[in-house]
C-alpha cells in the first residue's frame, strides 16, 4: 500500500508571541499563530489582500527556540504538516475542532520589526503597514539587482 503525504510549507508573520509550555517528562511547547497574505486584482482592477490565519505548534527544541527569539509580527517559514483534532466541550456538550500546523523545521527569515529587542538587526522602517502591525507591503525595486548581461547561453544545461 501506498504512503500518503502530509507537507505544509508557510512562510507569514506570528500574529502574537510564542506561548511556551512545558510536559510533565520536561518537552517545551510552543503555540503561535500564523498569519499568510495573498494579494489579488478583485473584478473592478482594485488589489485585494486576503489573510490566513493558521494555528502552529512546535516541540523540543524548535519550541524553545520560538520561545526566545520569535516576536509578533516575525517573518518565520514553517514545514510541517497538517493534525485534526476533536473533543467534546465540557461546558457546552458539543463536538469541537482545531486544524495545526506541526513544525518539523522552522526558519527565521530578515531582520526584527521596529521596536523589537534582540540581536537579529534592525526593522523595516517607512511603508504601510496594516492595522495589525503586519508589513502589507509589495515588493521593493532595487536598482542594484539589475541583469548583469547572462544569456541562455551562460546557462550549463
Amino acid at each position: 500500500m501506498a504512503r500518503g503525504v502530509n507537507r505544509v510549507t508557510l512562510m507569514g508573520n506570528l500574529g502574537k508571541d510564542p506561548e511556551v509550555k512545558y510536559t510533565q517528562g520536561g518537552m517545551a511547547v510552543a503555540t503561535f499563530s500564523l498569519a499568510t497574505t495573498e494579494r489579488a486584482k478583485d473584478k473592478d482592477g482594485n488589489w485585494q489582500d486576503r489573510t490566513e490565519w493558521h494555528n502552529i505548534k512546535a516541540f523540543g527544541r524548535t519550541a524553545e527556540v520560538a520561545g526566545e527569539y520569535l516576536k509578533k509580527g516575525r517573518t518565520v517559514y514553517i514545514e510541517g504538516r497538517i493534525h485534526y483534532d476533536s473533543w467534546d466541550d465540557k461546558e457546552t456538550q458539543q463536538k469541537r475542532y482545531r486544524t495545526e500546523i506541526i513544525v518539523n523545521d522552522l526558519i527565521m527569515v530578515g531582520g526584527q520589526r521596529e521596536g523589537e529587542g534582540g540581536g537579529f538587526g534592525g526593522g523595516r522602517s517607512g511603508g504601510s503597514k496594516a492595522a495589525n502591525n503586519l508589513d502589507q507591503r509589495g515588493p521593493e525595486h532595487d536598482e542594484s539587482q539589475a541583469p548583469t548581461g547572462i544569456t541562455d547561453e551562460d546557462i550549463p544545461f
